[in-house]
C-alpha cells in the first residue's frame, strides 16, 4: 500500500452529514445569484457537487478529483454533472471554460504553496467569479496531535516520521485575506469550530481513517495498520472524556474563505 492508494468513498460517507455541513455553510456565503459553470475542486463522492448543482440549477456542474472510487460514487449520485479525473494540484480550466465558481471543500489543505495556489485559482475564474474554500484547521487538535505522537513513538518512528508532515500547515487567516485582496478580489474569511458528538474513541478513529490517518497507515500492511490504530486509539483516551450522554466531542476547526474576483 502506498500513498497513492485510492480514497474510499464508502468510508468517507460514513459521516456524510457532518462532512457536508461545512460545504453548505460555505456555499451559503457565495454572493452570486446565477452561474453558467461551477467547478467542485476535490469533489470526492459528489456530496458538495450536489449542493452546487442545487444552488445553480442552470449551470454546468463539473467535479474534479484524482480518486476513481470517489468519482464513481459521484457519477452515481449526480449523473447530470460532468466529472473529471485529474490532480487538483495542477488543474486549470481551458480559457473558454473559465468557471463562475471554483468551490473547494476540505481539499486544498493537502496541497503545498498556498501563496502561489490561491492567486492562481483566482486568475482561473471568469470575470466576477467566486473562489470559495473550506479547509480543516485541526493539526493542533488532540485528534491530530495524538496521530503524530503515535507515529513518532518507538516501533513506528522509522517508518512513519515522514507522515507527520504530509499535510500543509495553513497560513494565518490574515495572510489568506492579504493573498486574496492582493490578487484583486474582495474577500470574506472566517474560522468556525464544529463540535461533533461521536460514539466513543473508535468513532474518532473511524472518522479519521477516511482522511487524516491515511498518510500514517499507507506504508503499513493490514496487521500493522490495525496495531497502529489501536495504539492511536489508546492515546486518544488521554484527550477525550465521554460526556454525560456517553458521547465524545470531536472538536473540528475549519477555515473558510470566499473571494470575488473583479
Amino acid at each position: 500500500m502506498t500513498l497513492k492508494e485510492d480514497w474510499s468513498a464508502a468510508r468517507y460517507l460514513r459521516f456524510a452529514d457532518e462532512r457536508t455541513r461545512p460545504a453548505a455553510e460555505l456555499l451559503a456565503r457565495v454572493p452570486l445569484a446565477a452561474a453558467r459553470r461551477v467547478v467542485d475542486l476535490g469533489c470526492g463522492p459528489g456530496n458538495s457537487t450536489e449542493l452546487l448543482a442545487r444552488r445553480f440549477p442552470d449551470a454546468e456542474a463539473i467535479g474534479v478529483d484524482s480518486s476513481s472510487d470517489m468519482l464513481a460514487a459521484a457519477r452515481a449520485r449526480l449523473p447530470s454533472a460532468r466529472f473529471v479525473e485529474a490532480d487538483i494540484a495542477h488543474w486549470t480550466p481551458d480559457e473558454a471554460e473559465r468557471p463562475d465558481v471554483i468551490f473547494a471543500n476540505a481539499a486544498l489543505q493537502w496541497l503545498p504553496d498556498h501563496e502561489t495556489l490561491f492567486p492562481r485559482l483566482l486568475r482561473a475564474l471568469a470575470p466576477g467569479g467566486v473562489l470559495a474554500v473550506q479547509m480543516p484547521d485541526n493539526l493542533q487538535e488532540p485528534s491530530h496531535v495524538a496521530m503524530r505522537e503515535t507515529a513518532l513513538d518507538g516501533r513506528w518512528r522509522d517508518r512513519l516520521s515522514a507522515a507527520t508532515a504530509s499535510r500543509a500547515v495553513l497560513l494565518p487567516l490574515e495572510r489568506y485575506y492579504d493573498l486574496l485582496t492582493g490578487a484583486g478580489a474582495t474577500a470574506d474569511v472566517w474560522r468556525t469550530t464544529f463540535a461533533h458528538p461521536l460514539d466513543g474513541l473508535a468513532a474518532i478513529v473511524d472518522w479519521l481513517r477516511a482522511t487524516g490517518l491515511r498518510p500514517f497507515v499507507a506504508p503499513l500492511d493490514a496487521a500493522e495498520r490495525a496495531a497502529f490504530e489501536a495504539d492511536y486509539q489508546r492515546r486518544l483516551a488521554s484527550f477525550y472524556t465521554p460526556r454525560a450522554d456517553g458521547k465524545v466531542l470531536l472538536r473540528f476547526p475549519r477555515l473558510f474563505m470566499v473571494a470575488k474576483a473583479r
